[in-house]
């Protein structure tokens, strides 16, 4: 953060949680009005000039249009001009195997060329990037429901994108989703097979697809390698970083619907990122490493920047650090490394503290306002670092994936938009159906 602690009476008001909030989402949401090319409508990875676009942020982006519609923070036809753009683009770049194309068997490279369109970096066909990717067409296309031929594009783009990606294909023989594919190595060395992961919005995909879906025992074998842990008298299905909790439930409703292992347990995966948000506040009211500034107020591990890998002494004790890490508590992995946007992506399950968490963030500091794109990604006061804020290290980057979780989120708590969009479509019942999930919400066809 740009953070210095305000003075006696210079304390800068956050004003009505309602004032709040829109401040917040405005802010945040500008990131995706000023990261997209204006040609191919592919969205930045991240801020720096030469940074690539990540086909999850392009999901994100599409997922929080509706969200600026509804805020008035851009109108409905600036809206469907950026839809049509990447929605057009994604579909007509080319699908094969060349090192060099945007993706494969209807999947996409984890990072796009801005510009082209094209791979970088070498990286994977990553199968949960293009998952979100599939999730916020699928959102566009139950928020577009007119006749204009516009919005009748819009629904076929997004049904088109989502038919041609072969699930079956990404199995690779086995009994569960691979991570990814290269040309050069072919299908990586792991699988969405072990632990709660982010995957349940890939999975809930594959299994609804009308043209290669998976079978539900792949489903319902894979959720029986969940942990469950007992941590601060608290009973949940373990995950240490909270976008676990956080990211399948930017599009899925799962309050009141229960899978086999729900039943088991009796309680939801709502229910589950509730005790999950609930325990990372406990952590650092307990703070066991003594990490500087964690209290009830401060907390939220997740996957983030950091200040490098290094091990420094402090105050006579060697303190490690890291770079890009997926944080988590209780268990760890942490370097007094906090992430703003992972309470706020928490702000549906547990309300009650995530509110105070947000007002003590903003009131605490002094954040510059209106602030550049909503909260810093994360920032570390315990590492040492000589700078003009004396709160310690801060990224200079903000990532579009955790723009996306704000935004959205935040509308979720307050009209559940995304999650009443995602209710109506039918592929998306068909896969909680098949994966044997029963309930009154949302609505089994």
């Amino acid at each position: 953060m740009n953070v210095k602690e305000n003075l006696p009476g210079s304390v800068r008001h956050a004003g009505t949680n309602q004032e709040m909030l829109d401040n917040l989402l405005s802010e945040t949401f500008s990131y995706f009005l000023k990261h997209t090319d204006p040609d191919t409508g592919l969205i930045a990875d991240k801020t720096g000039g030469d940074s690539p676009s990540s086909i999850g942020v392009v999901g994100m982006g599409l997922t929080a249009l509706p969200v600026g519609i509804e805020n008035k923070l851009i109108s409905r036809n600036e809206a469907i001009s950026r839809i049509l753009k990447v929605l057009r683009f994604a579909f007509n770049s080319h699908q094969g195997i060349e090192a060099d194309a945007s993706g494969y068997k209807g999947f996409y490279y984890h990072f796009l060329d801005m510009k082209s369109g094209k791979r970088v970096w070498n990286c994977e066909i990553s199968t949960i990037d293009t998952a979100f990717f599939i999730a916020g067409a699928l959102t566009v296309s139950e928020y577009f429901t007119g006749d204009h031929p516009d919005e009748k594009e819009i629904r076929q783009l997004a049904m088109d994108l989502y038919d041609r990606v072969d699930w079956q294909w990404a199995l690779n023989g086995g009994d569960s989703i691979t991570n990814g594919w290269t040309p050069e190595h072919g299908f990586i060395p792991y699988r969405w097979d072990k632990g709660y992961s982010e995957a349940m919005i890939l999975y809930i995909l594959a299994l609804g697809s009308n043209t290669y879906p998976i079978a539900g025992t792949i489903y319902r074998k894979w959720i029986d390698s969940f942990e469950i842990k007992t941590r601060y008298n608290i009973e949940y299905i373990y995950a240490g970083p909270l976008f676990i909790h956080q990211f399948s439930h930017l599009w899925l409703d799962f309050r009141n619907i229960r899978d086999p292992l729900n039943h088991r347990k009796g309680f939801d995966y709502f229910e589950n990122s509730r005790r999950a948000t609930h325990i990372h506040r406990k952590y650092a009211s307990e703070n066991p490493n003594r990490f500087e500034q964690y209290n009830e107020h401060f907390w939220g591990l997740s996957a983030s920047d950091g200040p490098g890998d290094q091990t420094i002494e402090i105050h006579g004790k060697a303190k490690t650090f890291y770079g890009y890490e997926s944080r988590g508590a209780p268990e760890g992995p942490d370097d007094g490394t906090v992430s703003p946007w992972a309470v706020v992506a928490s702000l549906p399950f547990a309300p009650e503290i995530v509110l105070e968490t947000i007002r003590y963030l903003i009131e605490r500091f002094d954040l510059k306002h209106p602030r550049l794109y909503g909260f810093e990604s994360s920032f570390n006061p315990t590492y040492p670092v000589k700078n003009n804020n004396p709160e310690g290290w801060v990224s200079p980057y903000r990532f579009g994936l955790n723009q996306g979780a704000i935004v959205i989120m935040i509308e979720n708590y307050r009209s559940n938009l995304i999650w009443a969009l995602l209710k109506n479509n039918q592929r998306i019942q068909r896969g909680f159906e098949i994966a044997g999930f029963t309930g009154t919400e949302p609505q089994i066809k």
